[in-house]
């Protein structure tokens, strides 16, 4: 098995030298060349798609996993139009982040370079495939995915469909490579190719990627499960905060930046919960609520009583923790010890509260007044994403573009010497 991720990666390694010196109109020719293919070939997509669905449904995926994996003819032309989007942005690699002239008149610059070979290790996402390819080639950097069993046929389609589109163009169809058909054991050898992958990047549950981050030999770009938090301040306006609250767990309430928990100020519950909690049971949610609130909404369908570990999960469903606490400094405490790092939100008509807020949360993506929703690359204005990263090591938020590149220094002399 480790010999054919081998060969597969050595593949990918001559890809992405291509890549690294391909122009930004040979790039751009290859995006929408992707885009194009998916839409033409959609009944191909969508009949391997289904039948991963029928297998997810009889293997007994979770709600939130079975629509993540589903595909649309209407998402797949929303996939389609954000690899067409990555085409409009400015291509990273070749851009100068630094450069001056040392007294001895050596000329320095630092430049923003291809990483190589990326990795992808996820859980039945389909549209990641798409993300991950057209990231990979606009950042000049080849991409091996292993989508997981539960995605097997839509990611295969979906791997074959791009790798000729990328051909029909005069680029590497090894630029995007799939290693799903190898398993587990396909996983495993993809997380020991040192030497052969630049990085890895895993994105699903708390479970896979604590495995990749623990067992891994190939250094790891670690993306975060999304406990996400919102905060009602003691000064808020209440009917935004309502608006706020409901569209961050149910706009979508199976992605990672779907809030899971809502705190709120004692001195605004008597009036916010019954409001809030009734908007959200409305919307078919289960709220999971502690002792104080229970105490002011009352018996009601739909809310049972909170215990420690809902401060702990990240549901990816209609589920929520609601907890009242006395102040702002609670509630920085309290997501301080449950969040996982991802987003949280204050909502909150007080500057020194959103400052107190922003300075003193330690995530990756802190948001003012604004649904949890936001935290997204396409919506960040990056064209797509890669990942959520809740670490602190070259990149952190919504991974695009920019983060899958590193740097390279070039030092111009003319005959200097060190003495």
């Amino acid at each position: 098995m480790d010999n054919a991720v081998a060969e597969i990666a050595k593949k990918a390694r001559v890809a992405s030298r291509q890549l690294a010196i391909a122009t930004r109109g040979m790039k751009d020719a290859g995006l929408y060349a992707m885009a194009e293919a998916l839409v033409d070939m959609d009944a191909m997509i969508l009949q391997a798609n289904k039948d991963d669905v029928e297998k997810g449904k009889e293997n007994g995926l979770t709600p939130g996993l079975i629509d993540r994996l589903t595909l649309t003819s209407e998402r797949i032309r929303q996939i389609s139009q954000a690899l067409k989007d990555l085409a409009s942005l400015p291509d990273p690699v070749g851009e100068v982040l630094r450069g001056s002239t040392l007294p001895n008149g050596l000329r320095l610059r630092q430049l923003a370079v291809p990483m190589g070979v990326v990795g992808m290790i996820y859980e039945a996402r389909p549209n990641v495939t798409v993300d991950a390819a057209g990231l990979g080639l606009k950042s000049g950097n080849a991409v091996i995915l292993r989508g997981g069993s539960a995605a097997l046929e839509s990611n295969m389609a979906i791997v074959s469909v791009l790798s000729e589109a990328l051909e029909s163009v005069g680029l590497p169809a090894d630029a995007v490579q799939s290693i799903d058909t190898l398993g587990r054991e396909g996983s495993v050898a993809l997380m020991r190719a040192r030497g052969l992958v630049d990085v890895l990047v895993p994105r699903g549950g708390a479970g896979l990627i604590q495995t990749v981050v623990k067992e891994a030999q190939v250094p790891v770009i670690e993306t975060g499960v999304g406990n996400c938090h919102i905060y009602v301040d003691r000064d808020v306006d209440q009917d935004q905060a309502l608006r706020i609250v409901v569209n961050s767990k149910t706009q979508r309430n199976s992605v990672c930046n779907a809030a899971e928990t809502l705190l709120v100020h004692r001195e605004q519950a008597a009036t916010f919960l019954p409001s809030v909690v009734r908007a959200l049971v409305d919307k078919g949610v289960t709220v999971h609520a502690d002792d104080e609130t229970l105490s002011v909404v009352g018996k009601m369908p739909g809310v049972v009583a909170a215990i420690d570990d809902d401060w702990a999960t990240e549901y990816l469903g209609p589920e929520m923790a609601v907890g009242v606490v006395p102040d702002i400094d609670a509630a920085i405490a309290h997501i301080g010890t449950w969040s996982s790092g991802h987003t949280e939100a204050i909502c909150t008509t007080s500057l020194a509260a959103s400052e107190k807020f922003t300075s003193e949360v330690d995530s990756a993506v802190v948001n003012i007044n604004a649904s949890t929703r936001f935290t997204d690359g396409g919506e960040f204005g990056l064209g797509a994403e890669i990942g959520i990263s809740t670490q602190k090591l070259h990149a952190r938020g919504p991974m695009g573009l920019g983060e899958l590149t590193t740097t390279k220094w070039i030092v111009m002399g003319d005959g200097q010497i060190r003495e």
